[in-house]
C-alpha cells in the first residue's frame, strides 16, 4: 500500500482482497461484492487526498491509488476536467466504478455482425455515490465523458488487474481497433 492509504480506502482494498482471496467467488458474485463496497467507499467525499484529485487542462487523469501486490486488482482515481471524454475503449477485465465527485456520462457499445460499433442502450448518467460495472461478460466496450463543462469531477475504479499496465483497445467507429497500455498519471 501506499503512504496516502488510510481510513475508507484501507477499509476498501482489504474488503476487495477478501472477496478475491474467498474460494468459489465467480465474477458475477465477485461484482456484486466489490460494487457494494465501492458505494460504502463513494458514499462519502472526504478521503481521497489532493494530489489524487488534480486535473489536467488537456486531458483526464488516472492516478493509482492501490495495485494488489499480486496483480489481482487496482484502484484508480479517474479526475475528469471540464468537457473531457476517453476514446470508445475496453478493459479486458472486470471493473467497478464510482461516481466520488460531479458526474460522468457513459456509453456501451457492441460490435455487430460486420464488426461495427453500435450503441447498446441509451447513455447512462452516473451520480456521485452510485456505481456501475463492465466486464467482458457483462459489456466492456465503452466511451465515458464528464457530465459537466464547467467543472471537474472524480470517479473511482477498481479492475480485476493492473489496469495501467494491461493491454487493452480504442475502437474506431468502424470496429478496427488499436491496442494500447493507458499506464498512470504521474503525480503533479
Amino acid at each position: 500500500m501506499t503512504s496516502h492509504e488510510g481510513g475508507r480506502l484501507n477499509a476498501f482494498v482489504q474488503a476487495v482482497t477478501a472477496e478475491l482471496d474467498r474460494p468459489g467467488n465467480d465474477e458475477a458474485v465477485l461484482l456484486a461484492a466489490v460494487a457494494r463496497h465501492m458505494g460504502t467507499l463513494v458514499s462519502v467525499d472526504d478521503w481521497l487526498d489532493a494530489p489524487f484529485a488534480q486535473p489536467d487542462p488537456h486531458r483526464y487523469r488516472q492516478y493509482l491509488l492501490h495495485a494488489d501486490p499480486r496483480a489481482r486488482f487496482s484502484v484508480v482515481s479517474f479526475v475528469w476536467g471540464p468537457g473531457q471524454a476517453t476514446p470508445v475503449h475496453d478493459h479486458t477485465v472486470w471493473g467497478v466504478i464510482g461516481m466520488l465527485r460531479g458526474a460522468e456520462i457513459g456509453q456501451h457499445y457492441a460490435p455487430g455482425r460486420d464488426r461495427r460499433l453500435t450503441a447498446r442502450g441509451a447513455a447512462h448518467r452516473l451520480e456521485p455515490g452510485e456505481v456501475t460495472c463492465v466486464s467482458p461478460s457483462v459489456g466492456d466496450i465503452h466511451a465515458v465523458r464528464n457530465a459537466f463543462g464547467d467543472r471537474v469531477s472524480i470517479s473511482i475504479h477498481a479492475y480485476g488487474g493492473d489496469i495501467g499496465r494491461i493491454a487493452r483497445h480504442v475502437y474506431a467507429p468502424d470496429g478496427t481497433t488499436k491496442p494500447f497500455v493507458s499506464g498512470y498519471s504521474p503525480l503533479q
